[in-house]
């Protein structure tokens, strides 16, 4: 399995977002979810307009059968506000041009995002690099692991900073610290 990395350079995060919004909007607005809520590429897909519609996003993770209660951050609300804007409460969110009201598959998505990562320099990128890239965010901006822990239901912050690629940034530091 490829080990992917979260987006740690925000200009690089920017110039992404801009290259996806050009491409497509269901592919922006994908990346968009999943950078600014953490949630699993596999809890994305199966998100529906009416889900988005409010202030939260309630789920029960495909993964851990836990359920998640997200508030919509106001980027993403004014993002997906003009996104559900013709759109019916039942479709799926993120819709597959195959079949009347399927969900983009979880290996399309991936395809998609990796495509689209490439396109802009970014290697060792995957469906889960945006569920890392928003840990990787919320710990920098905040510094709190154990409310980052809980969002991502992990049982340890350990786990969570390991996830986050925190523990490689600190051993890279020290590594170049020393004098040998």
């Amino acid at each position: 399995m490829e080990f992917v990395q979260p987006i740690r350079d925000p200009e690089l995060l920017e110039e992404l977002k801009k290259h996806l919004k050009q491409k497509n909007e269901r592919d922006y607005v994908m990346f968009m979810v999943g950078i600014n809520t953490g949630f699993r590429i596999s809890d994305i897909l199966l998100l529906k307009v009416k889900d988005v519609r409010g202030d939260r996003i309630n789920i029960r993770e495909k993964k851990t059968g836990k359920p998640k209660n997200v508030v919509i951050r106001p980027a993403l609300k004014k993002v997906l506000r003009s996104y559900i804007a013709n759109k019916k409460p039942h479709e799926y969110l993120f819709k597959s041009r195959k079949g009347r009201n399927k969900h983009l598959r979880r290996e399309s998505a991936y395809c998609i995002l990796k495509k689209a990562a490439m396109e802009v320099g970014i290697d060792e990128f995957g469906s889960h690099s945006m569920r890392k890239t928003f840990g990787f965010m919320f710990y920098n901006q905040t510094k709190d692991i154990v409310a980052l822990r809980k969002l991502f239901n992990h049982r340890d912050d350990s786990t969570t900073l390991r996830y986050i690629g925190m523990d490689q940034d600190r051993l890279d530091a020290l590594m170049l610290k020393i004098n040998i």
